[in-house]
């Protein structure tokens, strides 16, 4: 029996990125507003401060702030006539269960979607014909376009304090910058990181190909900086451990540091962690959400009563309470119909390892997305004609740090174990480097998710479902990036080198990225779509669902700044819209 609370104006699900942010646009407004996160708050004493907060073992190894399999976790399986079985630890991907959520562990590399990227099935059936787009793909066109995204790109970047090199202002091509970029309204608030000798080389070796290499723009700090919310960050100090960890510094921008200290000020707003919402309950028609169903910190059942609903935690939670909740049709993937779990998609990577037998780097030292990028086989930079594949990958050299028990690069045809594969750790670890393709996914009939009909949770609900595989595209795309990479790669001479795309089937054993996407679609048809242009649930007006589970397909750039931009996106399309005539919006 659950225990009914007070009513609120808003309840949000998940202290996220995405969460955080709404949360403080809304809480503007004087709307009383409940956050409910399961995860914990961390310790400021000993999760945010050295030297714990290098930890390798702790947080790499022991996934300490990543989601508790042993409580709830997903299943998997590659196609729809196996049988999935439950993910027992942490690998592919890293969803995050604490306060701040999976951006308390991102690296901070921040990139904008391409203009492309929201248009995907219209300009290639516009360039190109109905012939390029892949047999069962279901790609599709977000309904909503750069153009009406570019503020709140901005917005966003500003906020967490974004330092990088404009590539292109109103449409006038910078020098420096990202010259395929979309047309960006003003400058990063941050100037780029100074680049490293790896991405120096990377640079060199690239401009001597005819390419224009420019800095990767991230979210760690190149001088203290202070955001709109009135919050000041430091400066980095490139002390490696980032990707997977937190911050000793203060200097990455995670919703800890850039947005929840100034939203816990207002008084009309509360924080709930350890409170696991199960289910978002609807009035007797379905059309309209009453309250949420959460098990608080010692177990107990509660009910917390609010007009308005927004959901905005993981890619799999958001779509798995949707599907508990009965908000949405079911997608099924045999009549190709319903919305909920369509289009999951995940991100598609290849790499070429450089090694020197003359050169010597430190792979210790580095920060979170420092970095040296090129553009120009991204999305549709580059003709596609005759190529058989759709989609594209931003090269780039990465220093994030390299901590000593995950790296150990060794070339090929070394021995797997023993002396002479230590002989090679302690050669190489300091004088290789890689070149990274990362690539595009594009969504399919067969990959999407749902709720599994054996497996549960800790508290007897369904476990989200996971059946994914790349598919052609993806690996002719790859092999096409990745042998670019290879080019550049010999450019720079290394004395060895070796050259991996993606093959065979996906795997969930081996991190790769938290780069999931998809399972709650926007658009602008409620038959393919589960939320429409303003990330509006189309059958249950007054639930708003926010993150990278909207994206229709992905994109080869990194999806946090674009989760960033739809959460003041929605803010605002909430406070300016929803709240002065409450009810469908499109």
């Amino acid at each position: 029996m659950s225990t009914k609370l007070k009513a609120v104006d808003v309840v949000v699900v998940g202290a996220g990125l995405a969460g955080t942010i709404v949360c403080k646009e809304l809480a503007a407004t004087g709307l009383r507003i409940v956050c409910l996160e399961r995860g914990r708050m961390l310790d400021s004493q000993h999760d945010l401060a050295m030297p714990y907060v290098h930890d390798e073992l702790k947080y790499e190894r022991a996934s300490d702030i990543v989601q508790n399999l042993s409580r709830e976790t997903i299943t998997f399986r590659n196609s729809m006539n196996e049988t999935a079985l439950p993910m027992r630890e942490i690998g592919s991907f890293k969803p995050g269960e604490c306060v701040g959520g999976a951006a308390v562990h991102w690296g901070g590399m921040t990139q904008r979607f391409l203009p492309w990227d929201f248009e995907t099935r219209s300009r290639t059936l516009a360039r190109y014909g109905k012939a390029q787009i892949p047999e069962d793909c279901t790609s599709q066109d977000w309904g909503l376009t750069y153009d009406e995204l570019e503020p709140y790109y901005d917005q966003f970047e500003h906020i967490y304090g974004i330092g990088g090199k404009a590539g292109n202002l109103n449409g006038e091509i910078q020098p420096g910058g990202n010259p395929f970029e979309g047309p960006r309204s003003r400058e990063y608030p941050n100037p780029p990181k100074a680049p490293t000798f790896s991405g120096t080389l990377f640079a060199k070796a690239a401009a001597s190909l005819g390419y224009q290499p420019f800095p990767m723009a991230a979210a760690t700090m190149t001088r203290p900086y202070t955001n709109p919310y009135r919050l000041t960050l430091s400066q980095c100090v490139n002390g490696g451990y980032c990707g997977h960890f937190t911050c000793g510094m203060g200097a990455k921008a995670t919703p800890l540091t850039a947005v929840l200290p100034a939203l816990l000020k207002h008084e009309n707003f509360e924080l709930r962690a350890l409170c696991n919402v199960i289910k978002v309950n609807l009035d007797s028609d379905g059309k309209r959400a009453v309250s949420v169903t959460y098990l608080d910190a010692r177990g107990r059942e509660m009910e917390q009563p609010a007009e308005l609903v927004i959901l905005a935690s993981y890619v799999f939670n958001n779509a798995r309470l949707m599907l508990l909740s009965g908000i949405g049709k079911p997608y099924d993937p045999v009549s190709n119909r319903g919305v909920v779990g369509r289009n999951y998609a995940y991100v598609t990577y290849g790499k070429v390892r450089l090694f020197f037998d003359d050169k010597v780097f430190n792979p210790f030292m580095g920060g979170g997305g420092l970095a040296t990028a090129i553009d120009e086989f991204n999305g549709d930079n580059f003709d596609h004609t005759g190529l058989g594949f759709i989609g594209g990958a931003y090269h780039i050299v990465s220093s994030v740090g390299a901590p000593p028990i995950k790296s150990h690069p060794v070339p090929p045809g070394t021995p797997q174990w023993g002396a002479g594969w230590k002989k090679a750790v302690a050669q190489y670890y300091n004088r290789s480097f890689q070149i990274i393709a990362h690539g595009s996914c594009q969504s399919y009939r067969t990959n999407y998710l749902d709720l599994d009909p054996t497996y549960r949770d800790a508290n007897g609900l369904p476990l989200i479902r996971l059946t994914f595989d790349r598919r052609e595209n993806e690996f002719r795309m790859s092999a096409y990036t990745t042998a670019k990479a290879a080019e550049i790669a010999k450019a720079i001479g290394p004395s060895k080198m070796s050259v991996n795309p993606v093959t065979g089937k996906y795997t969930i054993v081996g991190y790769q990225s938290t780069h999931n996407t998809g399972g709650a679609a926007m658009g602008a048809d409620p038959a393919t779509s589960a939320v429409n242009k303003y990330l509006q649930a189309w059958d249950v007006p007054n639930v708003f669902v926010i993150g990278a589970s909207a994206y229709p397909q992905n994109s080869a750039n990194s999806p946090t700044g674009t989760v960033g931009a739809l959460a003041c996106w929605a803010a605002d399309s909430i406070k300016d819209h929803y709240l002065k005539r409450p009810g469908a919006l499109v």
